[in-house]
């Protein structure tokens, strides 16, 4: 298969690879701990585990969208601001 076209770098096949690993281990966590952990943060309403991960994935592919649009193809800086931002969700949202 040909997948030249979806310019395949190491930090794009990293960012896929780190979402697949956190769907798996969000699953894992969801099995052991049922329930999602429910709480109120800044946007004062109760989100859940899925929740805020749903919201750092959306936030994270926006920022990478951004970064390529805006920087270019050197996505490691994206990739580290995208866990920054990710942390900050599970923390505060």
């Amino acid at each position: 298969m040909n997948f030249t076209w979806m310019a395949w770098t190491a930090p794009t096949a990293l960012f896929f690879l780190t979402i697949l690993l956190l769907l798996v281990g969000m699953s894992v966590w969801e099995y052991l701990v049922p329930g999602g952990s429910p709480r109120k943060g800044i946007l004062q309403f109760e989100t859940t585990r899925g929740d805020r991960l749903f919201i750092s994935l959306l936030g994270s592919a926006f920022i990478n969208l951004a970064w390529l649009g805006l920087v270019g193809p050197n996505l490691w800086w994206a990739l580290a601001l995208a866990v920054v931002y990710a942390v900050g969700v599970f923390r505060f949202v």
